[in-house]
C-alpha cells in the first residue's frame, strides 16, 4: 500500500501500542502454561458481562460459537424454525443451521439496514398453526422458536417492538451482536442499554477486524439467565460439567487464555474507540450533507448512515448507499482508497442455498440494499484529513456524474 493510500481498516497501529503489553502476558502464559480456561477466560467473562450490563457472559472460540451456542441453550434444535434476516453476514444462518434447526427470512428497514420490526409483523400475522397451536413456517412448515435480530454495522435493531412482537408470539430473542460491541439502545422505559443485554441472550464476535477484536478468533455468549450460562459453559467444553463428566454432547468451543489476556487489555480501550468512531462517523455526515447531487431524481446521491434517536451506534463499519456503488468503488480505488462491499449477495441468495427456492425479489428491501451500499474507511485513527480526501473524490466522482 503506498505512503498516500488510505486503508479501508488500520489493525496495525493499535497493535504495535499495545505489543509490549501483548509480549508480556504471552510470556505469562509459556511461563504458567495456561493456555485453555484459567483466571484470563474466567476474568474476561466477568468484565465482559459487567461491560454489556448482562449478569454473565461465557467466552467460547467464534462468534459463529457464540451464536450457534447460544440458540441451543435457549432451546433451539432440530425440528424448529428461527427467523432472521438475510441482510448479514452468512455466520449468522450458518448458526441456525448447525444448532439444527431452519431459517425463515424476513426483510429489512431500508434506513437502517436492520431487521424491520413491521415486517416482522407482518410475517408472524400471516404463519398458520399446527395441530399443537405454534406458528409454523411460511417457509419450511417447521414451528417458529426463535427471533435473531442482527445489530448490523454497529447499529442496534429496533428491539422494543421486536421483543414485544416476538412476546406476543411467545418466540425467543437471541441478539447477533457481533458487530456491535458498546452499542446502545433506549428500551420503553427510557434506560439506555447495551446490546448484548437485551434479548435472552446474544452472540459476539472479537473477529480481528471488530470494535473489540482478538489477536485471532474468539467470541462470547452474554445472558441475565444463569441456566443459559451454565449450559453454554457445558456446551463450549464437549457438554462437562467437571473433568471426563459429560451432561451434554457439546463441542470444541472454548476461548483461548492468550486471546482473553489481549481482551481484557483492549476491552479498557474500547469506550475510547468506540467514542472516535462515533467522531469519525459525525465528520462523515457533515461532509458528505456538502455533496452536491443529480438534479433529476438524484441518482447520483449518496446517502449517509441514518442512526434513530434510540440508538446510540457504534459504527463498526461507516456504510453509505448509492445507486453508483461499483463504480464509485472503482473510482476510490484509483484514488487509493480502500473500501468493502458488505454484504453484495444477500444469503438468500447464496448458492449454497438455492434449494430452500428463494427468488430474486423475495425479500426487495435486502436486495436494492445490497445492490447498493459500500463501507467507506472506518476505525479508530482515522483522521480528518483522511476523511476530508475520502470525501473530495467522492464529490469528483458525483460532480462528473453530473456533467455528463
Amino acid at each position: 500500500m503506498s505512503d498516500n493510500a488510505i486503508p479501508f481498516l488500520d489493525l496495525m497501529t493499535p497493535h504495535r501500542e499495545l505489543e509490549e503489553e501483548f509480549v508480556q502476558l504471552f510470556r505469562e502464559a509459556l511461563r504458567s502454561a495456561q493456555f485453555i480456561g484459567g483466571p484470563q477466560v474466567d476474568n474476561f467473562d466477568k468484565e465482559f458481562a459487567d461491560y454489556c450490563g448482562a449478569k454473565y457472559s461465557v467466552g467460547v472460540g467464534s462468534g459463529t460459537d457464540a451464536l450457534r451456542l447460544a440458540l441451543m441453550a435457549v432451546g433451539v434444535g432440530a425440528g424448529d424454525a428461527v427467523i432472521t434476516v438475510a441482510h448479514t453476514f452468512i455466520a449468522t444462518v450458518e448458526a441456525i443451521s448447525q444448532a439444527g434447526a431452519a431459517t425463515e427470512f424476513i426483510d429489512i428497514d431500508e434506513r437502517t439496514y436492520n431487521m424491520s420490526a413491521d415486517d416482522l409483523a407482518r410475517y408472524l400475522d400471516g404463519c398458520k398453526k399446527d395441530s399443537s397451536g405454534r406458528l409454523v413456517g411460511n417457509r419450511t412448515g417447521k414451528p417458529i422458536k426463535a427471533v435473531v435480530p442482527v445489530h448490523l454495522y454497529g447499529q442496534p435493531a429496533d428491539m422494543n417492538p421486536i421483543v414485544e412482537i416476538a412476546n406476543q408470539y411467545g418466540l425467543v430473542v437471541v441478539e447477533d451482536a457481533c458487530q456491535a460491541h458498546g452499542a446502545e439502545y433506549q428500551t420503553f422505559n427510557g434506560s439506555w442499554r447495551r446490546a448484548g443485554s437485551i434479548g435472552r441472550a446474544a452472540a459476539f464476535s472479537f473477529y480481528p477486524g471488530k470494535n473489540l477484536g482478538a489477536c485471532g478468533e474468539a467470541g462470547a455468549v452474554t445472558t441475565n439467565d444463569e441456566s443459559i450460562a451454565r449450559t453454554v459453559k457445558m456446551l463450549r467444553d464437549h457438554g462437562q460439567v467437571r473433568k471426563y463428566y459429560h451432561d451434554l454432547e457439546g463441542y470444541n468451543g472454548r476461548l483461548d487464555a492468550i486471546q482473553a489476556a489481549f481482551l481484557r487489555v483492549k476491552l479498557r480501550r474500547l469506550d475510547t474507540w468506540n467514542s472516535q468512531r462515533r467522531e469519525a462517523a459525525a465528520r462523515y455526515n457533515q461532509l458528505l450533507s456538502r455533496l452536491i447531487t443529480g438534479t433529476a431524481g438524484a441518482s447520483l446521491s449518496v446517502i449517509a448512515p441514518y442512526e434513530p434517536e434510540s440508538t446510540k451506534a457504534v459504527y463498526h463499519l461507516y456504510v453509505v448507499r448509492t445507486k453508483e456503488r461499483d463504480a464509485l468503488a472503482d473510482h476510490l480505488k484509483g484514488c487509493g482508497i480502500h473500501t468493502g462491499f458488505h454484504y453484495p449477495v444477500p444469503v438468500h441468495l447464496q448458492n449454497c442455498y438455492r434449494s430452500w427456492g428463494y427468488e430474486k425479489g423475495s425479500l426487495p428491501a435486502t436486495e436494492r440494499v445490497a445492490a447498493e451500499i459500500i463501507s467507506l474507511p472506518m476505525f479508530p485513527g482515522l483522521t480528518a484529513d483522511q476523511q476530508q480526501r475520502v470525501v473530495a473524490e467522492i464529490q469528483a466522482f458525483v460532480e462528473v456524474g453530473v456533467s455528463r
